[in-house]
């Protein structure tokens, strides 16, 4: 009878033991973990001026630092950012080493198979980036043989070229000054990327390079969120749609990007942010 009642309070105990650890893994799961739970690390690549950089001292600015940091006071939390590669970003929120990713990501159904995404915050779309007298008019110009189209790593615009352009040779590059360098130096006849990155490529480089803005393909920028927290999902897009009543990104707009709204204006392209 002994043996009948040990097994009998084992078994009672490592069910109670077995639900307190599944306890725990749904909520660390959550994002909102013991350990983390005033906190949210917010991955982004911190070499996408104005959206994602540094400063002189190497503190982490611009426009979605700030929209981080308005998301953080909203929900009561502490914001965190971690730099690291745009390639690596999905990875470490699926792993939980990130619990957002806010850096200039397009929102696509390819990613969203790993990944959940927010309301869109911003519209965009991918154009290029071309040597200066080049003949080039559109992205169909572009996929023949003997042309090179370089492409950021991970970016839409590299999925973009991997599927689409058959007959160009696509250079795959990690970062996006090498791919505006072999623009430049005439290596590459173009190099995909989206309307306010290559405004800005073209500004700092009007000698050799000439921006053909039109988007052929339009995009929708969004926080990247672990799969299956749908509490948090629901707190961001609440946050962004009252932060978007508030001016809130009107303000950004003024602040990062005043320059390229007036262009864009005056070139007839719509400006969403």
């Amino acid at each position: 009878m002994r043996s009948v009642h040990f097994a009998s309070r084992f078994i009672r105990v490592t069910i109670v033991g077995l639900c307190i650890l599944m306890a725990n893994v749904l909520i660390c799961g959550s994002g909102f973990g013991a350990e983390k739970k005033d906190t949210l690390i917010v991955g982004m690549e911190l070499a996408y001026p104005p959206f994602e950089m540094t400063d002189t001292k190497g503190h982490p600015i611009g426009v979605s630092v700030d929209l981080a940091n308005a998301l953080g006071a909203a929900l009561g939390m502490k914001i965190q950012i971690q730099n690291m590669s745009f390639d690596g970003l999905i990875p470490s929120l699926k792993t939980g080493k990130i619990d957002l990713i806010i850096s200039s990501m397009t929102a696509t159904s390819e990613r969203a198979q790993s990944i959940d995404f927010s309301d869109s915050y911003l519209q965009t779309g991918l154009c290029l980036l071309v040597q200066k007298n080049s003949p080039v008019q559109d992205i169909s110009d572009l996929d023949k043989p003997g042309m090179t189209v370089a492409v950021k790593k991970g970016t839409t615009g590299h999925s973009y070229a991997g599927k689409r352009l058959k007959h160009a040779q696509v250079l795959v590059l990690d970062k996006e000054a090498a791919a505006v360098l072999e623009v430049v130096q005439g290596k590459a006849n173009a190099f995909i990327y989206d309307q306010m990155s290559t405004y800005s490529n073209w500004q700092r480089n009007q000698p050799t390079t000439r921006a053909i803005l039109k988007p052929f393909q339009y995009e929708s920028w969004a926080i990247g969120i672990r799969k299956g927290n749908d509490p948090l999902k629901l707190r961001i897009n609440a946050f962004l749609k009252e932060y978007r009543a508030k001016g809130g990104f009107d303000k950004l707009g003024d602040t990062w990007l005043k320059e390229q709204k007036l262009e864009f204006k005056r070139l007839g392209y719509p400006f969403f942010l």
